[in-house]
């Protein structure tokens, strides 16, 4: 992955029009968001199987698919087979995080972990190395447009130098309020993936508010 990458959330995105919006910024990303929610571990409900199936079949963009879901060992092989390339899920959900994380690597996709705001972020360190990504929730999962949780910097530092003490390379990721304003803190705790929803698909050019987000990130 590069140093520094933006994935757009299509939960943000008009699903009146949702290729046309994916298309907007396939060009400047590496990643597009995809959050799955089922109306049980958080309280809405997005989107999941089919229309992952039908997204796949017009771009080539790497999906890396966020579960919000409860017992997600049960549709790991699914979201493989419609076209997942990495496949989070939450630790709060896993009854075996370990096993969850070998099985969607037999299946060939990289791995990520998520935690909420009220999970320690010392929960995920024994993951470091074994997951691709590890995704710090920096909103109450469930709702798009929240604001940033600002105390998501401190657990990001945390993380970051665990991270480093180890030698890994697992990527942090975060999702939830990132904007052109705050961008450059995150990235300077040690965040590089950033999920951003509203600030992309609101601008009047996807592809540009995803290039401006990374020009805010590393401005000296």
């Amino acid at each position: 992955m590069k140093d520094l990458d933006i994935a757009p959330s299509i939960l943000a995105a008009d699903f009146g029009y949702l290729m046309r919006d994916i298309k907007a910024v396939e060009n400047n990303c590496e990643y597009l968001h995809i959050d799955v929610m089922d109306g049980h571990y958080v309280d809405n409900i997005s989107f999941g199987i089919p229309v992952i199936q039908s997204i796949r079949k017009h771009t080539d963009i790497k999906f890396y698919t966020h579960l919000m879901i409860t017992e997600p060992e049960k549709y790991i092989k699914a979201f493989a087979d419609c076209g997942c390339d990495n496949i989070t899920f939450h630790l709060e959900c896993a009854k075996d995080p370990d096993k969850l994380i070998d099985e969607i690597k037999a299946l060939g996709k990289s791995a990520g972990i998520s935690i909420d705001p009220d999970t320690p972020v010392e929960a995920v360190f024994p993951y470091i190395g074994k997951v691709d990504i590890i995704l710090i929730m920096t909103v109450y999962p469930g709702f798009g447009g929240q604001g940033y949780l600002t105390s998501s910097d401190e657990r990001i530092r945390k993380l970051r130098k665990a991270i480093d003490e180890q030698g890994a390379d697992t990527v942090i990721s975060v999702d939830g309020g990132v904007k052109k304003s705050n961008i450059k803190e995150i990235y300077d705790a040690g965040a590089r993936l950033f999920v951003a929803g509203s600030a992309v698909f609101s601008a009047e050019d996807p592809g540009k508010a995803i290039e401006e987000l990374k020009a805010c990130a590393t401005l000296s």
